[in-house]
């Protein structure tokens, strides 16, 4: 098993709109072998900016990277990054082989 997550700085203010366009965005995830989940969760607030990310589980490493070479990929993320000043900064990747 093998974890994916993308953290995500936004812009204070703004989580509802970017909660509302990961709610109403098209996924292609349940087409692409190796898939299990996706979820979107919320972090602490700072003065600047509230931490998401997102959690997606595979069932391999090996799955998940082939999914970056999909073109499930790059449908999904072909708009990515929302409106002007949402996304502060560019996601931070952290993958997980699951051990226990």
């Amino acid at each position: 098993m093998f974890i994916a997550m993308n953290r995500f700085k936004i812009a204070r203010g703004r989580e509802d709109e970017f909660i509302s366009i990961w709610k109403n965005r098209e996924s292609y995830l349940e087409d692409v072998p190796g898939f299990v989940e996706l979820h979107l969760v919320q972090g602490a607030s700072g003065d600047d900016f509230t931490l998401f990310a997102t959690h997606t589980q595979w069932e391999s490493e090996g799955a998940f990277e082939a999914s970056t070479e999909s073109e499930a990929f790059r449908k999904s993320h072909g708009r990515a990054g929302g409106g002007t000043g949402l996304i502060l900064g560019p996601p931070q990747f952290e993958g997980f082989t699951v051990v226990v």
